[in-house]
This record gives C-alpha cells, sequence and structure tokens, in this order.
C-alpha cells in the first residue's frame, strides 16, 4: 500500500487539496485500491482560503516522513496566513526530509514556494503560480530554483510543480501514475469521466 501525506497548512485552497483526495479516494474504492491519503495539517483545525473550516486526520507532530511514498502539498492565499504555516521550521524540515529520502514531492501553484523556501528546488527546475506579473514566479527564482514559465507542469527528478490550480487534477493524477501504473490512473480518469 503506497501511501500519500496531504500536507495542509492553514490558508490552504481547498480546491487544489480536494483534487488528492478525490482522485486518490476513487482509485482505494474503484482503482487498484493501493493507495491511501492521509490528511496532515499543521493545526488540529484549519480555516482555508475561502474560509471552509477543515480537521486534517493527523497533525504533523503525529506522523513521520518514514510512514509515507508521497506528498503532496497545495497552495494558499498569503491574506489567509498560508505563509505563515508553510514557511514553520517543521514544515520546511519536512519537506527536506522528503527530499533527502528521494520520495515524490508533489506541489500546486504556490505550494511550490515552500519547497522553494526549504532549499530543494536550489539548481532545479520547477514553475509556481504564473500571471500577475510572474511575482511568484520572480519569488521563486530568487530561492534558486530554475523557473519554467510557460510549462503548466514541471517534473524534476522525484518533485512536480505546477502554475496554477487548473492544473490540480493533472497533477493529482501524475501522481497517481508516479505511484501506481499509467493504466490504472487512466482507469480511474475515466470512471471519473476525465477519458471516455
Amino acid at each position: 500500500m503506497k501511501k500519500v501525506c496531504l500536507l495542509l497548512p492553514n490558508g490552504f485552497e481547498a480546491v487544489e487539496a480536494s483534487v488528492f483526495t478525490d482522485v486518490f479516494g476513487w482509485n482505494r474504492a474503484e482503482g487498484n485500491g493501493e493507495t491511501e491519503l492521509i490528511t496532515v495539517g499543521t493545526r488540529n483545525e484549519l480555516k482555508c482560503t475561502w474560509n471552509l473550516t477543515v480537521i486534517p486526520e493527523k497533525v504533523i507532530s503525529e506522523v513521520t516522513v518514514e510512514q509515507f511514498d508521497a506528498l503532496a502539498l497545495p497552495g494558499g492565499f498569503e491574506e489567509a496566513g498560508y505563509y505563515e504555516d508553510a514557511y514553520c521550521w517543521d514544515v520546511l524540515e519536512w519537506i527536506r526530509e522528503f527530499d533527502r529520502q528521494g520520495k515524490i514531492i508533489a506541489s500546486i501553484c504556490v505550494g511550490a514556494l515552500p519547497l522553494g523556501k526549504s532549499g530543494i528546488l536550489q539548481g532545479r527546475n520547477a514553475t509556481t503560480y504564473h500571471l500577475n506579473n510572474r511575482k511568484r514566479q520572480l519569488q521563486l527564482a530568487s530561492m534558486g530554483a530554475n523557473v519554467i514559465s510557460d510549462q503548466p507542469i514541471v517534473i524534476d527528478e522525484h518533485i512536480m510543480t505546477s502554475f496554477n490550480p487548473s492544473t490540480a487534477f493533472d497533477v493529482a493524477f501524475t501522481l497517481l501514475e508516479q505511484l501506481t501504473s499509467v493504466q490504472n490512473a487512466n482507469e480511474v480518469r475515466r470512471l471519473m469521466g476525465f477519458l471516455s
């Protein structure tokens, strides 16, 4: 059984997290059933960017990187306090440890910024939110990443980044492919109506 840690900082965007819960939930029920997703919060209760309240299954202090095969990280809004949690030392160290162990890391939109802040994108290809004068991409570049500004999803070794919320389902399905197989991920895509 492959286990995915869906890491949820306060202020995360619900839609960017929900694609992981849905794709991996569908895989458990209708796909090969060989994955489990666990929501891990930075707090016992989280408020999303648009005020939805979420209670994660675990908090980061209750789990270890060794329990998981992959890390999924949604983005969020500064105004909702996303970076206050996403840039905390324990979150950054958690990200570094996933990288040290060569485990898959998948982020959506500005979820790449905590990866950059942790130092794991130094010299690696990556992307992040690309609109609004490329402010976030320039920020990611200042953290040492080689920003690929015209690709919606960038994969460099075991790290996947994307450039806006519209990429969310593609990131989740790609992560499912990496943990199971293309055939299994395509079957889940078909069952969810993404393929005919």
